[in-house]
C-alpha cells in the first residue's frame, strides 16, 4: 500500500510574490481561519524562530496565535504580516 504524504503549503511559500497571492486568496474567504492558517503556513516557510525574533513575540505565543481556532488580537496579527514581509490594503468592493 502505498502512503500519500499530506500536502504542505509552506514547502512552495518561496518567494515574495507566491506568498503575496496565497495570502490574497486566503483574504477572500469569508471563514477568517482560513487567512490565520495561510499565515501559519508562511510563517513556517519563513521559519517560525526568525518570525519570532522580528515580531519580538515568543515561539510559543507564536504557535499560540497560529493554532487552528486561535482568536489572535488584531496588533498580534499585524506585527507578523509586517514581519513576513507583506502589506494588507483595502480596496472598494466590486459589485
Amino acid at each position: 500500500m502505498k502512503k500519500i504524504a499530506a500536502f504542505d503549503a509552506a514547502e512552495y511559500l518561496d518567494n515574495d510574490e507566491v506568498i503575496a497571492e496565497y495570502l490574497n486568496a486566503a483574504l477572500e474567504d469569508e471563514n477568517p481561519d482560513v487567512f490565520l492558517v495561510a499565515v501559519s503556513d508562511v510563517a513556517k516557510a519563513r521559519g517560525i524562530a526568525n518570525l519570532a525574533r522580528d515580531t519580538g513575540l515568543g515561539r510559543e505565543s507564536l504557535y499560540k496565535a497560529l493554532a487552528p481556532g486561535a482568536k489572535p488580537r488584531y496588533d498580534t496579527v499585524l506585527k507578523l504580516v509586517r514581519a513576513l514581509g507583506v502589506e494588507l490594503h483595502a480596496t472598494p468592493a466590486h459589485k
